[in-house]
């Protein structure tokens, strides 16, 4: 069998988590319209008939303001020593910005095969399409370069195909129905995390964490009772985070619980508390506290 691991870099938005996502056929990263959601580097696990592809999803690379933002360029520039592939994705934008420039300049360093991915294809015609690839082939550092639709799952078989055909022959590194190497406590904060980044303003949502506090499995019973604490930065926060008589608080924890049933395939009893942490992106300690290490 074909197997490896691919290791999956961008600016923040780019669309890597909802790529992930059609890969799977199923949800692990979280996706919100909001940058910068992906945090931790998350093995995403893809088998087929013939091959183990091991996706690195890392947070979407921005510079770096707080001890955070740190980690999560870290996460990125970890995953690429660690693979066999490098995907590099960018958006339709027809310039090439100071971001993705400073990770072409990175990727330069990379001595691995590389494949770029120009995503969300479908909101530009063919002829600015082609004018992206030119600017990319020009640098002469990418093996492939593939242009898709990851909402529209539009050349995602075409990027599957072109890796197994780029990896040597290798084992199995995970049980082949694993489909991520992360605890499903991990899964179940992400997905508090992801309901609260929704539904919350734009004020609020970077300063977020959540932290799983209670996980347990009610005996003879379908039924896991699940006790979280949403870590916000300030005072405000807190106040916008319950909602006015609890509404917002209720909100997030009853479209979090609805999708944990789903992913758990169990009835969910999901009880949240909302938590003030002053400034902890800034603070190295409560950074590594929250499980970004």
């Amino acid at each position: 069998m074909k197997s490896g691991f691919v290791s999956v870099v961008g600016r923040a938005n780019v669309g890597k988590s909802t790529l992930m996502e059609k890969i799977l056929r199923e949800k692990i990263s979280i996706i919100s319209n909001k940058p910068q959601t992906t945090r931790d580097k998350i093995q995403i696990i893809y088998n087929d008939e013939d091959s183990q592809i091991i996706f690195i999803d890392t947070p979407g690379i921005q510079t770096p303001k707080n001890k955070l933002q740190e980690k999560l360029f870290e996460f990125s520039e970890e995953s690429l020593r660690e693979s066999d592939i490098v995907t590099f994705i960018v958006d339709e934008s027809l310039e090439i910005g100071r971001l993705d420039n400073e990770i072409l300049e990175m990727l330069s360093r990379i001595h691995l095969p590389k494949i770029l991915l120009i995503n969300k294809v479908d909101l530009i015609s063919e002829a600015e399409v082609e004018q992206i690839k030119a600017k990319y082939e020009d640098m002469d550092m990418f093996q492939e370069i593939i242009p898709i639709s990851a909402l529209e799952d539009k050349g995602v078989d075409t990027y599957i195909n072109t890796i197994k055909k780029m990896l040597d022959e290798g084992p199995a590194y995970y049980d082949r129905d694993m489909i991520t190497d992360r605890s499903e406590r991990f899964i179940v904060s992400e997905i508090i995390r992801e309901k609260a980044l929704n539904n919350l303003s734009q004020e609020v949502p970077h300063g977020i964490a959540v932290r799983i506090d209670d996980f347990k499995e009610r005996e003879n019973k379908n039924m896991i009772d699940i006790a979280a604490t949403i870590i916000v930065e300030k005072n405000s926060h807190k106040e916008i985070v319950i909602g006015k008589g609890g509404a917002m608080i209720k909100q997030i924890g009853m479209e979090a619980r609805k999708e944990i049933e789903v992913f758990l395939d169990s009835k969910v009893n999901l009880q949240l508390w909302v938590k003030v942490e002053k400034d902890w992106r800034k603070k190295e300690k409560m950074v590594d506290r929250f499980g970004y290490k």
